[in-house]
């Protein structure tokens, strides 16, 4: 009578393991390649409004701070497909989902918000 349930189980089990990547946590982000998203950051123009070192600026107005965004994965790559405010929207066509997550972990890897005592380090990067 303990057949059902394990078989049950392993059948869920099986599923879950047939769906991979989709079955991940809407907060967890995939894997991203880092230095090629400093490249796409830095070639597609995004350091021109959120700093070269994600630090946010003024450019047309207040533009977040993007080094070690707190903002899940899912929540970024949709600000890409479809912007709030003067941003540019980057189309799947333009910019990958990939490379949307090398941008991602390149973001994680920068200091993230800095004091005043950061300066000299700030502007020899």
């Amino acid at each position: 009578m303990h057949i059902v349930p394990q078989l049950a189980a392993a059948a869920l089990l099986a599923a879950l393991l047939a769906l991979g990547p989709a079955a991940q946590s809407q907060d967890e982000a995939p894997r991203g390649d880092a230095g090629n998203g400093k490249q796409l950051y830095l070639a597609d123009g995004c350091f021109a409004c959120h700093g070269r070192i994600g630090q946010g600026g003024q450019y047309y107005g207040p533009t977040p701070v993007l080094a070690q965004t707190e903002l899940p994965f899912d929540a970024f790559e949709q600000q890409l497909r479809e912007p709030v405010d003067n941003m540019p929207p980057f189309a799947a066509a333009v910019l990958s989902d990939r490379q949307a997550a090398d941008i991602y972990a390149y973001l994680q890897t920068l200091a993230g918000r800095s004091g005043v005592k950061a300066l000299p380090a700030i502007l020899s990067h």
